[in-house]
């Protein structure tokens, strides 16, 4: 989810900066509502689990494609199944992402520790490699959404600020302690209305211990559409979030971003687009000093697997209201 949110600003400022552009987005059919609101932008769905999956559904994606008439292919994945698709999609110009693998290798191993290029410049890069010129640093950003009525019953009215909470991540080590989250809601939710994001059963229950706190803490997993989810976000004064999709889900929308990191590190290149780097709090290097240890935050030595928990809950605190 996060790649697909990263793209969206890249994407925006493609169509806005070259308006004779026609895209057609191919994605799974979950993030559609991500490509709302750009002009120029239709969706085509690759149903990879169903009638697209495997090498035979990829030729018939393939098909489904040709009629498209489409001029040139920008890969912004470069994976197993997109190189069958060039493959498939022979005489198109196809140009793929350079994904940095040897510097990334190299910056997780401890061989290097410096700025590696963003994963929104490595998108851009490709469509200046197919001959449109994009300027990143001139962003725009939707309006924020007037919320439906299933959503507005939910949130309520606007008499406080709105802060998001995103306390989960795919990988564990990415993961702040829930303990210390809701010490932070707890000092917050005197003055603001915290919304809680996730997804997936288990995390719903634990967001729903959560909303216990306070009535201004309010659990949106399982209650609305992503669409409706997103209308909520560009309506929040700040999101705070994990190194994962809520993070550029919230950044794509134009809002401040405080992300939290354990073992993984900004320098990778998966930074939220447009936020400050006073914005992240980082895992103590000198008491983890292998930091990065991969890019996704799924290997490190066991040492290092609670290393977000050295970012204390005060810092936290003090950087949200900063920025609000």
């Amino acid at each position: 989810m996060g790649d697909v949110a990263m793209t969206i600003p890249v994407i925006r400022a493609l169509v806005n900066q070259n308006p004779e552009i026609r895209l057609t987005v191919l994605t799974r059919i979950s993030f559609v509502p991500f490509f709302r609101d750009i002009p120029n932008v239709s969706v085509h769905v690759a149903y990879v689990t169903g009638k697209h999956k495997g090498v035979l559904g990829l030729y018939r994606l393939s098909k489904d494609l040709k009629p498209l008439q489409i001029d040139a292919v920008a890969d912004l994945h470069n994976v197993l199944r997109s190189n069958l698709l060039k493959f498939f999609l022979s005489g198109i110009h196809f140009v793929q992402i350079d994904k940095g693998r040897s510097e990334k290798k190299a910056l997780t191993s401890g061989k290097v520790f410096k700025q590696l290029k963003t994963t929104h410049q490595r998108y851009s890069d490709v469509f200046e490699k197919l001959g449109f010129t994009i300027d990143l640093p001139k962003p725009s950003f939707p309006s924020p959404k007037v919320l439906s009525g299933k959503a507005r019953d939910i949130t309520g009215e606007k008499s406080l600020k709105w802060i998001g909470i995103a306390p989960f991540a795919k990988h564990e080590s990415k993961i702040y302690p829930l303990d210390k989250i809701k010490t932070v809601i707890q000092d917050l939710v005197k003055n603001h209305r915290i919304f809680l994001f996730g997804g997936g059963n288990e995390e719903t229950q634990k967001l729903e211990e959560l909303q216990t706190i306070n009535e201004n803490v309010i659990n949106l997993s399982g209650k609305l559409s992503l669409d409706e989810e997103m209308d909520v976000i560009s309506n929040l004064d700040l999101m705070v979030s994990m190194d994962s999709g809520n993070a550029h889900l919230a950044a794509m929308l134009g809002k401040k971003v405080v992300t939290l990191w354990g073992v993984t590190h900004p320098y990778a290149g998966f930074y939220p687009f447009g936020q400050d780097m006073k914005h992240a709090l980082l895992a103590d290097r000198n008491k983890y000093p292998r930091i990065p240890t991969s890019v996704y935050g799924n290997k490190y030595p066991l040492n290092h697997k609670d290393a977000i928990s050295s970012i204390s809950t005060q810092r936290i605190l003090e950087k949200i209201e900063s920025l609000l």
